[in-house]
């Protein structure tokens, strides 16, 4: 008969266990914030690229369009386009080219570039 291992010594293991899962549990854990004036810049590239004539982004002027998703909670999503995995790396690449992201997506490229992008990620992850 083998004997059961010991509540002393199975408990230690399954705390650490839990803590790492814990720490993995939601996209926007994983994340750091990026800086404060960042993500402010962010906001207001939403406006001027016109972002807001397809999709609704929370405190974003006149960004109540219909077309697109809403990008509320954003930084809560695991995927982008329900395909690519949420990140401010491949965030920063579907801003400046969706098609090359998503094929056949209908997403239009809006000229952004590769900065603007960063910045613009950095707002729509921090929507929680």
């Amino acid at each position: 008969m083998v004997a059961a291992p010991s509540y002393r010594a199975v408990c230690p293991c399954a705390l650490l266990v839990l803590a790492l899962l814990a720490g993995g549990c939601t996209p926007g854990d994983q994340r750091e914030r990026a800086p404060s004036a960042q993500r402010e810049r962010g906001r207001l590239l939403l406006a001027q690229y016109q972002c807001g004539s397809c999709h609704t982004i929370p405190d974003v002027q006149a960004a109540r369009g219909h077309m697109g998703p809403t990008l509320a909670a954003f930084g809560r999503r695991s995927y982008i386009a329900g395909q690519v995995p949420n990140g401010a790396e491949h965030l920063a690449r579907w801003i400046v080219a969706p098609t090359a992201v998503v094929p056949g997506t209908l997403m239009p490229a809006m000229g952004v570039s590769p900065d603007d992008a960063r910045d613009m990620a950095a707002y729509l992850l921090a929507l929680e």
